[in-house]
C-alpha cells in the first residue's frame, strides 16, 4: 500500500466523520470546526486525484468564502451567544430518508463503474505521430449507463472518449473518427506548416465538481442577501 493510498484513506475518513459531527452536533462552534475539516479533507482528496484547480477553487470557495460567510451570518442574526440548534423528530427522519437516497446514488455510481478494467474504454491504434479511435469500443446501451458516466466524470474520463494509459484524456481532441493529440508530432504535408501547439487545460477534467461549487455558491449568496433582508425588517418593526 502507498503512501498515496493511505492519504486518501485517511483523508476521506475525517470528510465522513467530519460530516457526521455536522449532522448531529447541536452546537454552532462544533458545527463550524466540523465543515472545516470536512471541506479541508475534501480539497486535499481532490489534490490527490490530481485536480489541483478544482482543489484550490474548493478551499478559496467553500473554505475561505462560503464557511467564513456561514459563521458571520451567524453570528448576526443569532439571538444569543453559541446558539444551539435543537432539531425534533421529523427534521431527523427528513434528513435521514434525503440522506439514504444520495447514499444510493452515490452506492449505484461506484458499484458501476469498472475500477479493475483500466481507464482505456476505447481502442486505439497508432500510426506513427497520429492516433486513430476505433469505433464501437464503447457502447452506452450495454456498457455505461447515467450514473456510470457521472462516476467517471469525477474521475477526469469521458466514457465516449477516452485514450489508454499514459496519454491525459483532458489534452484529446476527437474528431469524428480521428483522434488528434495537441502537441504531439505530426508529419506535416509538403508546403505546409505544422499546425501550432495547444496549451494544456487549466482544471484537467473534473468539471462537474466544479459546477456544483459555482453553484453553491451563488445559492449562498442569495441565502446571505435573504438573512440581512429579515434581520434588516425585524429591526424595522421594533
Amino acid at each position: 500500500m502507498t503512501a498515496e493510498i493511505i492519504l486518501f484513506y485517511l483523508f476521506a475518513f475525517l470528510v465522513c466523520a467530519g460530516a457526521i459531527s455536522v449532522a448531529v452536533s447541536q452546537s454552532i462552534v462544533r458545527m463550524a470546526f466540523s465543515l472545516v475539516l470536512t471541506l479541508g479533507s475534501t480539497a486535499v482528496l481532490f489534490l490527490l486525484l490530481g485536480a489541483d484547480f478544482v482543489g484550490a477553487t474548493q478551499l478559496l470557495v467553500y473554505v475561505g468564502g462560503t464557511l467564513v460567510l456561514l459563521v458571520f451570518g451567524v453570528m448576526l442574526t443569532a439571538t444569543g451567544p453559541f446558539t444551539r440548534i435543537k432539531s425534533s423528530a421529523a427534521d431527523g427522519i427528513l434528513s435521514g430518508l434525503i440522506g439514504v437516497v444520495f447514499l444510493f446514488i452515490v452506492a449505484s455510481t461506484v458499484t458501476s463503474v469498472d475500477w479493475d478494467g483500466g481507464k482505456g474504454v476505447a481502442q486505439k491504434i497508432a500510426y506513427g505521430s497520429h492516433a486513430k479511435a476505433v469505433e464501437g469500443g464503447f457502447n452506452p446501451a450495454q456498457q455505461g449507463n447515467t450514473t456510470r458516466s457521472l462516476g467517471l466524470s469525477f474521475l477526469s474520463i469521458r466514457a465516449d472518449r477516452d485514450l489508454r494509459p499514459g496519454v491525459p484524456p483532458a489534452v484529446t481532441e476527437q474528431t469524428n473518427a480521428t483522434l488528434v493529440v495537441p502537441g504531439a508530432p505530426s508529419a506535416a504535408m509538403p508546403g505546409m506548416s505544422p499546425p501550432p501547439k495547444s496549451p494544456a487545460p487549466l482544471s484537467t477534467g473534473y468539471l462537474l465538481p466544479f459546477e456544483i461549487v459555482s453553484v453553491h455558491l451563488l445559492v449562498v449568496l442569495v441565502g446571505a442577501a435573504y438573512l440581512a433582508r429579515t434581520k434588516r425588517r425585524a429591526a424595522v418593526r421594533s
